[in-house]
């Protein structure tokens, strides 16, 4: 029971990520920018998570001092960061092209995570994962469209920040999954998403804040933003994947593919055709033939 408690709150935090594109894409109708988007859902996420860690904090009586020595609170925050520059390089990306689009670029995470461990720490990929990096770059021109459309018809600014955001996302998984852990999740993601904000306040300063430009549109944006992007997935995945286990965490995780896409065809009305359907399906089976293959050597 506990297990499948675990599995449905990583499907869900999974499910929250998938819908943030959509959301995005409204911001961006609404007149919003890239800079106003980004920022006040840092903002709005480093204030909820703050605050929910300080209520934990006050009323569960439970310590959150490690046995151990803890790890600098000043590599979390640099370390946020990359989180930040997902979120700007994505969300720019978004902006560009069709949100079933910008999802699916999002995903080279799997292929780019591998080159880079391998680069910087002389981690060799197994068969499986070098299979699954050839099936992934097949399904991804099937899913962006290039092979019926061809170069002319897609934005290849936009393919170019939708790679990067994706090499961001490797870098930041990379990092999270090796700085800060003898941290409360909560307080962990807490100063991760602070570093976040310092990052985005810097390139796009918060003028909005001061010059009565922040009104309800605003408010709306940033509380939604900030919910499904920055405060329920970390609290989801703290509770869910201690109960599920990594590999089938990541296999329920890729849920975010499949729910943006849908997002992206049933609320934006973006055409999104059989072929690229096929290319998100090939996506989405090769994250969890990967991931079971994990489970069965462990």
């Amino acid at each position: 029971m506990e297990k499948l408690k675990g599995a449905l709150a990583v499907f869900l935090g999974a499910s929250s990520f998938g819908i943030l594109s959509t959301f995005v894409k409204k911001a961006y109708g609404q007149g919003l920018t890239l800079g106003e988007v980004t920022g006040i859902q840092v903002l709005f996420g480093m204030l909820m998570l703050w605050l929910i860690f300080i209520v934990i904090k006050l009323f569960s009586g439970k310590s959150f001092q490690s046995s151990t020595k803890k790890s600098s609170w000043v590599k979390i925050l640099i370390s946020g960061t990359s989180t930040g520059l997902v979120s700007v390089l994505y969300y720019k990306c978004v902006q560009l092209v069709p949100a079933s689009l910008a999802i699916v670029l999002l995903m080279q995470y799997i292929w780019i995570g591998v080159v880079i461990e391998f680069i910087f720490f002389k981690t060799k990929p197994s068969k499986n994962n070098l299979i699954g990096i050839g099936i992934v770059l097949i399904a991804t021109l099937l899913a962006t469209g290039l092979i019926e459309k061809g170069l002319e018809d897609l934005n290849l600014t936009g393919l170019f920040f939708g790679f990067l955001a994706a090499t961001a996302y490797s870098v930041f998984m990379i990092v999270n999954g090796r700085v800060g852990n003898d941290y409360h999740p909560i307080q962990k993601s807490a100063i991760m998403v602070t570093g976040s904000c310092i990052l985005i306040f810097t390139l796009f300063p918060p003028n909005y804040l001061f010059n009565g430009q922040f009104d309800a549109n605003f408010m709306h944006f940033g509380l939604i933003l900030s919910l499904f992007g920055t405060v329920i997935p970390p609290l989801l995945f703290a509770y869910g994947l201690p109960k599920t286990g990594f590999s089938l965490g990541g296999i329920l995780s890729s849920a975010e593919l499949p729910v943006a896409t849908c997002m992206s065809y049933f609320i934006l009305h973006e055409s999104v055709s059989f072929v690229q359907w096929i290319g998100v399906l090939l996506i989405l089976g090769t994250v969890i033939l990967l991931n079971a293959a994990k489970s069965s050597t462990h």
